[in-house]
């Protein structure tokens, strides 16, 4: 069957008391009297969203969106319609639900496995990729009710994309993990939704639901107020959204010149003279070693070390002021002699997506030439960061070219995520939903005379 989720004038309704004794003089009244209003947290919800569908459901909060997931997976029960699902569901919904307080990590994903009609051999040959994937360390051999939001959802996350679902259901849990674990998940998301999974989510970044996903559903006051291509929906969204923002307050405004003034300060300040030491270079290194080691590919003729973002003084930094002047700083080790070597960035945003590329073939084919095996080199970026408030991931790749024309080359060492930055914005308007890259116009305006 083609169909996966299929529902029909879905209803859920709620009695709302304006006290409580209201509900216990309606229950035992002798006439039935009714104390409550209805709130009808969905009415008449239909659709059809069929196999390997990515579906994106946006909407403000209270709009009815947890509700209609909650129902699809079983969790609530419709006061009224229709619900046929076809295929198994793992779903992410609240920290910590299908888990078990009492047990440790590894019986609660042997648990949710079986739960989901897996039997325990073919959990076996699952658990060791759950473990890594969710990376945990020690606490997974520890009772769940001992762990932070962050862990809950790393755990959860794991078991769901490893079990082998036919329709995947995420909600906003995922927002409390950290911003490499987030960029983990919308990696194996994508391959999921590559190989033929159905997806429903559900996020308040509309980036990421349009990067993510074909079609959309905007939902309003317990209704689907627009089914359409994501894209689409995700700009209706933004406009209802803009329509609803207000003025900002006397003290938004006095920060955010503060910051702005701040701003001005940096620029007019330059890269101090630095000794680069050994002690330097390996500022940082820890979070760099963690983060290399996903998807790391290469054949290590010549490795980072570490990767660092400075500011024009020298500091490391991760939060980036818009407009602001930085240092992307590659260390690179060389395991063999190199005659030739290129390198280059990328920087992404949260879903994964490409939004700078640059390397040193533009840059008048800048290189590293007849490197030694043991030389360590510094390379140094010097760039304006001007994207939109946002997190974001730095990619940083060395190959050696494998012809005249630089077109194709053979990879040294590529990191996908070898550090991440945040990005802050002096202006309002910046922070508004829109593209991420500011783009610089020379600007001419000019009255035409009559």
């Amino acid at each position: 069957m083609d169909v996966a989720i299929k529902a029909e004038n879905l209803t859920k309704i709620y009695k709302i008391y304006e006290r409580d004794i209201d509900r216990l003089k309606e229950t035992f009244h002798p006439f039935h009297k009714r104390y409550s209003k209805d709130f009808y947290a969905l009415k008449d919800v239909s659709f059809e969203i069929r196999r390997g569908e990515n579906v994106g459901l946006v909407g403000k909060n209270g709009a009815g969106k947890s509700t209609l997931l909650k129902i699809i997976t079983g969790v609530l029960t419709p006061s009224g319609g229709t619900l046929q699902v076809n295929g198994r569901i793992a779903s992410l919904l609240e920290l910590g639900a299908g888990f078990n307080p009492d047990m440790t990590g590894v019986e609660n994903i042997y648990m949710n496995g079986l739960l989901i009609g897996h039997s325990r051999e073919t959990m076996d040959a699952k658990v060791d990729d759950i473990i890594a994937f969710a990376d945990i360390g020690d606490f997974i051999n520890q009772p769940v009710k001992t762990y932070s939001s962050g862990m809950f959802a790393r755990l959860a996350f794991a078991v769901n994309a490893f079990v082998e679902p036919d329709i995947l259901i995420v909600d906003e849990a995922l927002s409390v993990g950290d911003a490499f674990f987030q960029s983990k998940c919308m990696d194996k998301m994508r391959s999921m939704i590559a190989g033929g999974v159905t997806v429903l989510f559900v996020s308040h970044d509309t980036f990421a639901v349009k990067n993510l996903c074909q079609r959309a559903f905007l939902m309003q006051h317990g209704q689907i107020l627009m089914d359409a291509p994501a894209k689409d929906v995700v700009e209706t969204y933004r406009n209802m959204l803009l329509e609803s923002r207000g003025e900002l307050t006397e003290e938004q405004t006095q920060r955010q010149n503060a910051v702005a003034d701040n701003l001005r300060g940096q620029q007019e300040k330059t890269l101090a003279e630095e000794k680069i030491s050994a002690e330097s270079l390996a500022r940082g290194k820890d979070v760099f070693d963690k983060n290399a080691t996903y998807q790391r590919i290469g054949d290590k003729r010549a490795v980072f070390d570490n990767v660092q973002l400075l500011d024009l003084n020298g500091e490391l930094i991760s939060e980036v002021i818009f407009g602001q002047e930085v240092i992307l700083r590659m260390v690179v080790r060389f395991q063999t002699d190199v005659a030739f070597l290129g390198m280059g960035y990328h920087i992404r945003n949260a879903t994964g997506i490409d939004l700078i590329y640059t390397d040193s073939r533009f840059n008048d084919t800048k290189a590293i030439f007849d490197a030694k095996a043991g030389d360590v080199y510094v390379i140094d970026w010097r760039f304006k960061v001007e994207l939109r408030q946002e997190m974001y991931d730095i990619a940083c790749v060395i190959s050696t070219p494998l012809d005249e024309t630089l077109n194709s080359a053979e990879m040294c060492d590529f990191i996908p995520c070898a550090l991440q930055f945040n990005v802050v914005s002096p202006n309002a308007y910046l922070s508004l939903p829109g593209g991420y890259v500011h783009w610089h116009n020379d600007l001419t305006v000019r009255r035409v005379d009559k």
